[in-house]
């Protein structure tokens, strides 16, 4: 069997956010079925050290996708030309777009629906693009794939979409995230932190839009317990976060640590006191589930599929209100008993979110787009 994916991991970037769904799921795929030959389709130069399985072929098929009309031209051109090349007999598609093009059935990865939810937070002409094309992309698609109920419910209600074509396949959890003991969460903070405790938040650009009040809970709690609790801020802030942390009061309270290595990013939600996620929306949210495997409670926003994904595993509070956000963040710096349940609760919830079983779920969703 032959099977395309297009994929992005372009040349000496590491995976990150999405990327790591596809790096650890396609690795375990290909690794186990040896006999079906893959061919992972890019618009860029790649990193070749990710390609690590000898059943895998590489095609880079340019031109660069940095638009709409490139992208449209790569999906319903680019992509039938090399699927007939090759003679894939599936299309895996990973960014949300169908090749409108080809009779060669296509597994459709839907990673998140931002632009139905926050349009704000992407360029104008990819909410067009993603509002006209969704309804074809999905009706094209053998099979869907999706990381969250939440969305599986959005897309089936939304867009009449039988539920039987819609696959729920949650993201796992790297096992370099783990508990440390009291010596250790010592030594990480005397390295990073002057040997201070703080709240910790950990994601990518896409998850930021929400850092000023983040910021603003943090000067509401500072204010009211009057502690040396620090806030790092682990991930790529904007320019417009930093020049706003410039004006801010706890400024020199804040830390922001830049592209740090895995390795040491585990250690640091290890010896958080607590991680604070109070995304806007998402449906692919690591960070809060890195810090249940490592036994750090977690605040979180009630919005999206958070509630459903984490359960009674974290405290939540609305986005948009930073006082009820800092009322979060005071509850669990007071009340040990309440901090120990969040990790009690926590340990038990990231069990359920393994990258063994995601890939096996995904690789189901491939053959059923084969079968049907």
């Amino acid at each position: 069997m032959i099977i395309a994916v297009n994929t992005r991991l372009p040349e000496n970037e590491q995976p990150e956010g999405f990327k790591i769904f596809m790096y650890e799921c396609l690795n375990r795929i290909t690794k186990k079925y040896p006999q079906h030959t893959f061919i992972y389709i890019f618009d860029k130069l790649y990193n070749h050290d990710l390609i690590i399985a000898e059943n895998i072929i590489t095609v880079v098929a340019g031109p660069e996708i940095k638009n709409t009309l490139l992208r449209k031209y790569w999906y319903n051109y680019k992509i039938p030309a090399l699927l007939r090349k090759h003679k894939a007999e599936a299309f895996v598609s990973m960014d949300g777009i169908c090749s409108l093009r080809t009779k060669i059935p296509q597994c459709l990865m839907i990673k998140d629906l931002g632009f139905l939810i926050h349009p704000e937070f992407l360029k104008r002409l990819q909410v067009r693009f993603y509002k006209k094309f969704t309804p074809e992309f999905l009706a094209k698609a053998k099979s869907i794939v999706t990381v969250s109920a939440y969305a599986k419910t959005i897309i089936v209600e939304k867009y009449k979409i039988a539920k039987d074509k819609v696959e729920v396949v949650y993201f796992g959890i790297d096992e370099k995230f783990k508990p440390l003991n009291p010596d250790e969460k010592e030594i990480i903070k005397e390295k990073f932190t002057n040997g201070k405790a703080y709240f910790l938040f950990s994601g990518n650009m896409d998850e930021q839009g929400n850092l000023i009040n983040l910021l603003k809970a943090f000067s509401f709690f500072k204010k009211r317990q009057k502690s040396n609790m620090l806030l790092v801020i682990a991930g790529k802030p904007d320019e417009s976060f930093l020049k706003n942390l410039k004006t801010f009061k706890f400024r020199n309270e804040v830390i922001v640590l830049y592209n740090l290595p895995i390795d040491e990013l585990a250690k640091i939600t290890a010896a958080a006191y607590a991680l604070v996620y109070p995304v806007l929306y998402t449906d692919f949210a690591m960070a809060p589930l890195q810090a249940m495997q490592s036994e750090v409670p977690v605040i979180t926003s009630n919005v999206g599929a958070l509630p459903s994904l984490f359960g009674e595993a974290a405290l939540y509070a609305r986005p948009d209100d930073f006082k009820d956000l800092a009322e979060n963040m005071m509850l669990i710096f007071k009340d040990e008993n309440k901090a120990k349940d969040l990790v009690k609760a926590g340990k038990i919830q990231a069990q359920q979110y393994q990258w063994d079983k995601t890939a096996a779920l995904f690789w189901q969703s491939i053959q059923k787009t084969i079968n049907n």
